[in-house]
């Protein structure tokens, strides 16, 4: 035991970064190794040409030009065989939830930041080996028991695992130290550094600090006058140092939103009311499985020269109801635009949550007979399509054949992490 103490610090943490690779299309070649294995693939948010965009793709299709956000008709066009597939949310959920609980038997310490990775703090894990030994032995079970590829940094914090495991990639374990950031990190240019985005690293360089390093030997009061409490973090960052723990219980949701892009430009009432009551309907039903309540809603229009605005409106009493959250955005979208503008995609965003418990929902003189048949009637309904399917139960307003219809459909509508694995009895 005292071999394994030397890997461990006296005072400090042991941090991995667990990054599964190509997740999507690894996951559809785990699921069908004969028809996907070693081939060129794409997921496809649509796999229709015009319209389709690459969500992500295989290392062979990186291999040969393939990259995200490339149209599926460029791809096409750059490699004719490539295979296009629709993206099957619940098989990935399914999948993120198996590797999560792999990585769980070795830390109760979990972060989950994405339905494809996290972090686990092993400092107190030295019962299962030194932390490389740790690392190998999740890759190893991930890769035989899931047949997924994933790379693991391995740091004393939770940046310096994130930057590691992005190092080596697919399969990849790499060890990055504090003392190492000057050799391994600071010739490469800002915008390399996680948590810099491309904007701050523009002004990064009008300011004529273009590497890790240079931003590492900065001035912080510099950097503070430009960037404010960001510019101390950044100059922190670049030194290899970040305090922030693993989070083992995340926060309480910020927000729960939905977007739909849509197959042709609308501009018509009845459409763009079909369509925002289809995200209400749906952003309302996730908040009431989280039993929370909402203090403002969100609306976001993107127009078909990709200008995207948002506007947002607290309400003056939280709620969880459909038709209140629905009413909201159709307001905020009468305010802030208009019927002859076309747009190209809207989104409905709930913010300000906090426990339906904890709330004292305001009920006016008006309305406080009628919001317990509310309550009453969505939670029926709720039963009912939790029993029967989310198309159980429809009003005519729901109908159509826009995207917005299928954002009920859970193998396609997206990607919101599920941490089923941590519940008791499992």
């Amino acid at each position: 035991m005292r071999e394994i103490d030397e890997y461990y610090p006296a005072h400090g943490r042991v941090i991995l970064h667990v990054d599964m690779n190509a997740f999507y299309c690894s996951v559809h070649e785990a699921e069908d190794p004969d028809q996907y294995r070693g081939k060129p693939t794409a997921v496809a948010g649509s796999v229709e040409l015009r319209k389709g965009i690459i969500v992500t793709c295989s290392y062979a299709a990186r291999r040969i030009g393939i990259s995200t956000g490339m149209s599926v008709h460029q791809a096409l066009k750059k490699c004719p065989h490539l295979i296009v597939i629709s993206p099957d949310f619940n098989l990935y959920r399914r999948y993120s939830n198996a590797f999560m609980k792999i990585a769980y038997e070795y830390t109760p310490c979990m972060e989950a930041t994405s339905i494809d990775e996290c972090y686990l703090d092993i400092t107190g894990s030295k019962q299962f080996g030194t932390p490389q030994e740790i690392a190998s032995i999740i890759q190893k079970r991930v890769y035989e028991e899931l047949h997924l590829p994933c790379s693991i940094g391995i740091a004393p914090n939770k940046l310096l695992a994130k930057m590691a495991s992005d190092m080596k990639k697919p399969n990849g374990l790499t060890i990055l130290r504090i003392r190492d950031v000057p050799k391994v990190l600071w010739d490469k240019p800002c915008g390399e550094l996680f948590g810099i985005g491309g904007r701050t690293a523009d002004k990064l360089r009008k300011l004529n600090i273009h590497t890790i390093g240079q931003l590492a030997k900065t001035d912080e009061n510099l950097l503070m006058q430009n960037f404010g409490v960001l510019g101390s973090w950044m100059k922190r960052a670049a030194n290899g140092i970040d305090h922030s723990p693993v989070l083992e219980e995340q926060e309480q949701s910020k927000s729960i939103g939905h977007t739909t892009t849509l197959p042709m430009d609308i501009c018509l009432k009845e459409d763009i009311h079909r369509v925002l009551l289809n995200l209400s309907d749906q952003v309302a039903r996730r908040l009431r499985r989280k039993q929370l309540v909402a203090g403002a809603v969100q609306i976001t229009i993107r127009t078909p020269d990709m200008k995207t605005i948002t506007r947002t409106h607290t309400l003056d009493s939280s709620t969880d109801i459909t038709e209140d959250i629905y009413e909201e955005a159709c307001s905020l979208y009468r305010e802030h635009w208009s019927w002859d503008k076309p747009v190209r995609l809207l989104g409905v965003t709930l913010q300000h949550l906090i426990s339906k418990e904890d709330s004292a929902i305001q009920l006016d003189l008006f309305d406080y007979e009628k919001q317990p048949k509310k309550e009453s009637l969505t939670k029926a309904m709720d039963l009912m399509r939790n029993k029967y399917g989310e198309n159980a139960i429809l009003t005519a307003g729901m109908l159509g054949n826009d995207p917005s219809t299928l954002i009920r459909n859970h193998k396609i509508r997206g990607t919101s992490l599920q941490m089923d694995f941590r519940e008791k009895g499992e």
